[in-house]
This record gives structure tokens, C-alpha cells and sequence, in this order.
């Protein structure tokens, strides 16, 4: 018997989707450009109250997350979610 092999559909730094075999390790909300832990406890609240169906999307590492432009979670990646913030306020006084 043939053993099936489980595909994973990720988004690339690109932001197009993409078939692996590895899971992801980030999820991300697409239409707010959010990623964070998958064990984040707002992103599972909202899955839970059936948000996030259609927009949750999945990254390889946070690398690729932020490639694809996507910003921290406020939530479970705390630091780096103030971190941003700081940077985009710089950047937009700069302006």
C-alpha cells in the first residue's frame, strides 16, 4: 500500500501560495497582514468564534512572513509587535 504524502499550501515571500511537505510554523491573517504563533491565543479565539477561515494563511518561517510584508502579532510576539510599531512611527514622521 502506498503511503500518501500530506501537502501544505504556504505563502512565499512573494506572497503567492505555494505547495510543501513541511507544514508552517507561522500562521498570518491575510487581510490585516498579521502573522504570529500558531499556538497564539487571539488568532485561536478568533478561529474559534469562526473567524479567520477564508483569510488564515501559513508561512515556512518568520522570515518569509515578513518578506511578504506581513507585520507581528500584538499578542503572542509582543517585542517584536512594539518594535514595529516604533519603526513604522519613525518612518512615518520622516515622511
Amino acid at each position: 500500500m502506498k503511503a500518501e504524502h500530506k501537502t501544505y499550501t504556504l505563502i512565499g515571500p512573494d506572497r503567492k501560495p505555494y505547495q510543501s511537505s513541511t507544514p508552517g510554523t507561522f500562521g498570518g491573517y491575510r487581510k490585516n497582514k498579521i502573522y504570529g504563533r500558531m499556538d497564539c491565543r487571539a488568532a485561536l479565539r478568533a478561529i474559534e468564534k469562526g473567524g479567520y477561515v477564508t483569510e488564515r494563511v501559513f508561512f515556512a518561517d518568520e522570515q518569509t512572513a515578513i518578506a511578504a510584508g506581513y507585520r507581528p502579532c500584538g499578542v503572542c510576539l509582543r517585542e517584536k509587535y512594539v518594535i514595529w510599531k516604533e519603526e513604522t512611527q519613525k518612518e512615518g514622521k520622516a515622511k
